[in-house]
């Protein structure tokens, strides 16, 4: 079986260079790394021909031009580049804990996705990471929000793991999934233009099909860098593409993973 871990990024190399420091020190590597890039200019190119001289697994660039916020399609286009046969999803402003990739791993099974969990690194935390530009893990742990979400403890996340059929909690920084459940609905769609809920939609179409969510606490931890607010003037309308799944059961999207 192999993994691919799949980072989606825009514009943001500083935060980028950190998450992939992240990866370099996993206690288990995935197969492959596929960076969706979502039309950022030429430094982040640079750094990634840089990091993929310091991986000894391949690493893989996708890119399309920057035309508005089309992270959806970028995605798609990723998963299309992966012979892999289970997708681990980050964003890259997400630090992994050591045995992230690990986790996910253990976790894995039949008929379900994985939905993990973040810990918020506050704004001056952020400022000392990007300062130094060196992964300091201490550092990143130090006066996070959901300490909970920030704590590793494998025996006790039994007692937090859930099996059901839910998608309204996914978050797509911290989500897994087979490829073929992923087909099978289409991947991700492109409709949803803009930030906003792209993952919860996919999420609920999995549902659709009988993939269960696996809820993860206390395993597969992760650090969510500080940053502003994008714009969410399409959240509305890509709320309601969601609301529409769960009430109708849609279980395919018209423009998707076969379209991209």
């Amino acid at each position: 079986m192999k993994i691919a871990l799949l980072i989606s990024t825009y514009n943001w190399k500083e935060a980028l260079d950190l998450v992939l420091q992240s990866v370099q020190i996993q206690s288990v590597l995935p197969d492959e790394i596929l960076i969706a890039d979502d039309g950022s200019s030429e430094d982040t190119k640079t750094l990634i021909d840089e990091w993929i001289t310091k991986f000894t697994i391949p690493v893989k660039h996708f890119w399309h031009e920057d035309d508005g916020f089309r992270k959806t399609i970028i995605l798609n286009k990723a998963i299309k580049g992966t012979e892999a046969d289970y997708i681990i999803q980050i964003d890259g402003d997400i630090i992994l804990s050591p045995h992230f990739i690990k986790d996910h791993i253990e976790e894995l099974k039949k008929g379900f996705f994985l939905n993990g969990s973040r810990a918020l690194i506050n704004e001056a935390n952020t400022k000392k990471l990007f300062e130094a530009g060196i992964l300091d893990l201490n550092q990143t742990k130090k006066n996070t929000k959901n300490r909970i979400n920030a704590t590793r403890f494998p025996l006790l996340s039994k007692i937090f793991r859930k099996d059901h059929l839910k998608s309204s909690n996914v978050k797509g920084c911290n989500f897994s999934f087979w490829k073929n459940d992923f087909v099978a609905v289409n991947g991700y769609n492109n409709e949803m233009n803009g930030w906003g809920h792209e993952d919860i939609e996919l999420a609920a179409r999995l549902n659709n099909i009988g993939v269960k969510q696996r809820r993860l606490k206390m395993k597969a931890v992760c650090y969510h860098l500080h940053h502003k607010y994008c714009d969410r003037k399409n959240e509305n309308k890509n709320f309601d593409i969601y609301q529409s799944v769960v009430e109708m059961k849609i279980t395919t999207c018209e423009n998707g993973y076969e379209q991209s």
